[in-house]
């Protein structure tokens, strides 16, 4: 008589753990997507266009991120 035991991990079978997997890549994916999009739109803003709007340059980076990932 044989048996079989099926290993499961917090009740998620390899292929949902795979497909979770997936899932969080692509996610993360588009955040770094998100964030780049974000730099490089506020990197072309001149100065000018930069202080209009309350933006220091060397914030740049903090708000992409913030947009990117907090939002």
């Amino acid at each position: 008589m044989a048996h079989t035991t099926t290993l499961t991990h917090g009740g998620f079978s390899l292929s949902a753990r795979i497909a979770n997997l997936i899932e969080r890549v692509k996610e993360n994916h588009a955040r770094v997507s998100e964030y780049n999009r974000t730099y490089a739109e506020l990197q072309r803003l001149t100065n000018r266009e930069l202080d209009d709007i309350g933006v220091r340059r060397c914030d740049i980076a903090d708000i992409a991120r913030e947009h990117a990932y907090c939002a």
